[in-house]
């Protein structure tokens, strides 16, 4: 059969890691897939710009829609990056009849109800493997793999940038902007990090992963997002001494009457495994009821390692060209007219365990007054550090770890603690998971 020819909407990183998997592998990829794979079109910014791999013939064009009209072109891969003109391009493909393959988390998490119906009305795939932990197959694991189970929860360390800064600042005792100074010359963080250290990339994530896990709508707008700014060396340390490590995690769990999903920094008893991934790399912990707890790792970056998704992604489309629309895998996993309504929780009802910690005046009864704070917000404690006073300062540091307590409950305790006399600075409040069930 004759192979089947794409077009690239972007032709850096990623776009190039997809030529050389694709030319290096061809032969092996054309047995799997029934069909060879070709590119024969690619827009770029530059014309003029040297690329990092052989284009052997492929034609470069500065104009993308020519890429999505081009009448040998079969299926358009998008690796631009960013909603705009992203959307407007791969919709334009859809309405052409042609299939879609994206590496865009961004894309698909704020655009991904609109596209998928379009491609559903159309009969065409939109594959989006890449999007989530590069070559991690983490979408095809839960959307098939996982097919029989009722997922309960999906954690994940999901952004390269965040992890590698939290490893660097636990193993080397560094603080937060010197690891980022760091993570940005050796390319790991972009010039301006907002996305990776805000925890903005992951939410983009969590909110495919939970789609896909729960049959829900994509829905990044409720996600609650919190970054890695305020860990301190001092927060990494004490964490250490209680047993646990920091790590900044995108979780989506089932509770009572809806779904929680948030982005934040998280302290992870240091026996399980996810606590022990480090660097660059990325991880997904997901708890089924069949299977149990099942665990994701590799690259979350790269060309190679997320070309290695997109041209998976290739043959699942080359496979199914003759397939009947009706009787493919869903693109959010569930049928489009199953997916559930139930609502994303507000911050407020979720529970967890807390991680606190307090300075304060090396004062009597200080510590009996912040423990009635809690104990009048039904905040139950798990232990209590208190370190070595200051002698210049006369302050104190106090370490509590709670038990699962409901968010609403420690706000206002926060609060309260606020207007003590003695303390002599912000509570500072990392949430804590077991992930153990």
């Amino acid at each position: 059969m004759k192979p089947v020819k794409i077009g690239l909407l972007g032709l850096g990183t990623v776009g190039c890691g997809t030529v050389m998997v694709l030319g290096r592998n061809g032969d092996e990829i054309a047995r799997r897939a029934g069909r060879g794979i070709v590119v024969v079109a690619a827009a770029v910014r530059d014309l003029d710009r040297e690329r990092d791999c052989a284009l052997n013939g492929v034609r470069l064009t500065d104009e993308p829609d020519s890429v999505v009209d081009d009448p040998e072109v079969e299926v358009v891969v998008e690796l631009m990056g960013g909603a705009e003109p992203a959307r407007t391009l791969v919709l334009r493909a859809i309405a052409a009849g042609k299939h879609v393959v994206t590496a865009n988390k961004a894309l698909i998490a704020l655009h991904g109800n609109e596209i998928f119906a379009r491609a559903h009305e159309r009969g065409v795939m939109v594959a989006f493997e890449a999007a989530v932990a590069g070559g991690i197959p983490i979408i095809k694991a839960l959307r098939e793999g996982l097919a029989g189970n009722r997922i309960d929860w999906v954690a994940g360390i999901i952004n390269g940038t965040g992890n590698f800064i939290l490893t660097e600042m636990r193993d080397h005792g560094r603080d937060f902007g010197d690891v980022l100074a760091e993570a940005q010359r050796l390319g790991y963080a972009e010039a301006d990090p907002t996305f990776d250290v805000e925890g903005i990339d992951a939410a983009h994530k969590l909110c495919i992963l939970a789609a896909i896990a729960f049959g829900i709508p994509l829905q990044f707008e409720r996600i609650h997002t919190e970054g890695i700014t305020g860990i301190t060396r001092e927060d990494v340390t004490y964490a250490a001494e209680l047993g646990y490590s920091i790590k900044h995690l995108g979780i989506a769990r089932r509770a009572a009457g809806g779904f929680e999903l948030r982005v934040h920094p998280t302290l992870i008893p240091e026996r399980r495994l996810i606590a022990n991934v480090n660097g660059v790399m990325n991880a997904v912990l997901v708890q089924a009821d069949a299977v149990g707890p099942t665990l994701y790792y590799g690259a979350g970056a790269g060309a190679e390692a997320t070309a290695s998704a997109v041209v998976a992604d290739l043959v699942d489309v080359v496979r199914v060209l003759t397939a009947d629309p009706e009787n493919r895998v869903p693109h959010l996993a569930f049928q489009p007219g199953a997916l559930s309504d139930l609502p994303v929780l507000p911050m407020a009802e979720v529970r967890t365990s807390f991680y606190l910690r307090l300075r304060a005046r090396d004062r009597p009864g200080v510590l009996a007054d912040i423990t009635r704070v809690l104990g009048a917000h039904c905040i139950s404690i798990e232990a209590i550090l208190q370190r070595e006073p200051d002698p210049d300062r006369g302050e104190a540091t106090i370490i509590i770890l709670t038990h699962q307590v409901r968010e609403g409950d420690v706000d206002e305790a926060i609060s309260e603690l606020g207007g003590l006399p003695h303390l002599t600075s912000p509570v500072t409040r990392i949430r804590m998971e077991p992930l153990s069930r």
